[in-house]
């Protein structure tokens, strides 16, 4: 029997995977896509951690950064081990072969002694690394590789979890959680390839299946497949989620693709700009604050543009050549010579499957959750930039662990098939139902409905509206179908399956909105614009069919 099943193969997953193995567990690493293909790979300005490499910088300037941008809707506790395993957790990936990018010359005779001390008892390679500065923070503290941090991340962990000959299953998309009296027993998937539906038993189970950004479907920078397949699977497992109205906007989309253009970009000196050519904001504030901004400009009447162009098309292809390239290709823009025209999009979910300081999920032994599905309480209201890369590294050390620590405390069980008949004979229903109802007219059309009234500014007049309008979707999910009838690699069902978890999750997003009657981070309400900390500095906890 499997020791540790993870469930989801970005950054997360395959950390959890390293540390898993190392604690002495059995691991098998089951993806809906392949690793190299996760959102991990999407996230390109760096990852923060106080090593003072450029200028001044204190751990404790990191926590209270990280505090301010969640405005307090966080554990502490959790904060403070994120932030002081940062350097540790940056010099782990450099030793498995991260390429960060370098300083110039090394370090600076002034801020040599101040990394010295950040930096003490890790490798001189560690106080080379290049940092930049992202919105909210108080230093350059981002630790980046060019503008494809991401990425490189991801591929150095893929490539040394195959060195260990962790073992892996890809296209596997994850159906439900097996839970017999409340502890967690395994899972079943849907085979893409084959058409089969198969349980895996295991002692205990990480998910890593990242967030819900794809319900803002066509106003998102996430991937299609961000559907929440982990946070829905908790939910009807009887577990809970919290925090899931807080959804974050990224103030630089490209306006015509929603492709994110990073904000390192910023960090690098670029600008904000109006239809007059005025910048109208610190472009290194908090990204809520930045998004909303920008929003009032479109309010009035403006456009707003990304403008990088004085920096200078060398410096430019050294540090963002990834955005370079984008623009060219996507909005056909050059940003050595022309502006970048932009707009905010939904970008992370802070809120997800709720966990506690060992990260198994609440309602569920023996289950953990890790990355953006998860909920640990170090984002809050507002992620600050920088934080969510270092989250899936520091914190999947740390659910490897406890659920090695769990796996080795527990027997051996019997499979239980009892989900798996279930999920067999729904899939065959789904194959053998009538349908009248195209359900990617649906996603369009909630992608819209979310943007524009549970988005970057909120009232509970729209919030209301919104929620009917979800209704009705919903009482039309049954009149909906699969075309395709093929038994493999049946895209159009693994598509229905993906709406179907977000249609699930969708009320709990504006039921959750429409409870929080105050402004914090970026959940911005009309009418209700202060912080209320008597009333609302708490997590608002989602079950089935129930809120609390």
């Amino acid at each position: 029997m499997i020791d540790v099943l993870i469930i989801g193969a970005g950054g997360a997953g395959l950390t959890a995977a390293l540390s898993a193995q190392t604690a002495g567990a059995s691991v098998l690493v089951v993806g809906k896509a392949y690793p190299t293909n996760s959102q991990t790979s999407m996230a390109q300005g760096g990852m923060n951690a106080a090593l003072g490499n450029v200028g001044e910088d204190s751990v404790n300037a990191h926590i209270e950064d990280t505090i301010k941008s969640a405005h307090g809707l966080c554990d502490d506790g959790m904060i403070q081990k994120m932030c002081t395993d940062a350097p540790k957790t940056i010099a782990w990936l450099e030793s498995i072969g991260v390429p960060f990018s370098r300083l110039d010359g090394g370090l600076t005779s002034d801020n040599l002694l101040q990394s010295n001390e950040l930096s003490a008892g890790l490798t001189p390679n560690i106080k080379t690394i290049a940092q930049r500065q992202m919105g909210g923070a108080s230093a350059k503290r981002a630790c980046y590789a060019q503008d494809y941090t991401g990425l490189k991340i991801l591929h150095t962990l893929y490539d040394t979890c195959l060195k260990n000959n962790i073992d892996f299953l890809d296209e596997q998309y994850l159906l439900n959680l097996v839970v017999e009296n409340g502890t967690i027993k395994g899972a079943t998937f849907l085979d893409i390839r084959t058409g089969e539906v198969k349980h895996i038993n295991a002692k205990s189970v990480i998910i890593a299946t990242g967030g819900y950004g794809a319900i803002y479907h066509g106003y998102t920078t996430n991937a299609y497949g961000s559907s929440g397949d982990g946070v829905a699977a908790v939910l009807r497992a009887g577990g809970a989620v919290s925090d899931m109205e807080f959804v974050q906007f990224h103030p630089t989309a490209l306006k015509g693709s929603s492709i994110l253009i990073s904000e390192s970009a910023r960090g690098e000196g670029g600008y904000l700009v109006n239809t007059k050519g005025e910048r109208f904001v610190d472009e290194l504030k908090p990204r809520d604050v930045v998004a909303r901004a920008i929003f009032d400009q479109f309010q009035n009447g403006q456009e707003v543009f990304l403008d990088v162009r004085h920096l200078g098309e060398e410096k430019l292809m050294k540090l963002l050549p990834q955005e370079v390239e984008l623009c060219k290709l996507h909005e056909h823009v050059d940003p050595a010579t022309e502006l970048i025209p932009i707009k905010p999009v939904a970008h992370y979910s802070m809120g997800g499957i709720d966990v506690d300081s060992s990260l198994e999920v609440t309602g569920i032994k023996g289950c953990f959750a890790v990355g953006e599905c998860s909920n640990a309480k170090v984002h809050g209201a507002n992620r600050l930039g920088g934080n969510s890369l270092l989250e899936i590294t520091s914190f999947g050390k740390i659910a490897g662990e406890h659920a090695t620590q769990y796996a080795q405390s527990v027997p051996n069980h019997d499979e239980n098939k009892y989900q798996l008949l279930q999920d067999k004979r729904y899939i065959e229903h789904l194959y053998a139902k009538e349908h009248s109802i195209n359900f990617y007219e649906k996603k369009e059309e909630l992608g819209k409905l979310f943007y524009d009234k549970v988005g970057i500014v909120r009232d509970n007049v729209q919030l209301c509206e919104a929620m009917e309008t979800l209704n009705t979707i919903g009482a039309s999910h049954q009149h909906m179908g699969i075309s395709d009838k093929s038994p493999t690699n049946n895209t159009n069902l693994v598509d229905f399956l993906e709406f179907s978890n977000i249609l699930q999750l969708a009320p709990t997003i504006i039921s959750a909105a429409i409870t929080r009657d105050e402004s914090r981070g970026a959940h911005f309400k009309v009418g209700f614009e202060s912080l209320d900390d008597e009333k609302f500095k708490m997590h608002i906890l989602s079950r089935l069919d129930t809120d609390s």
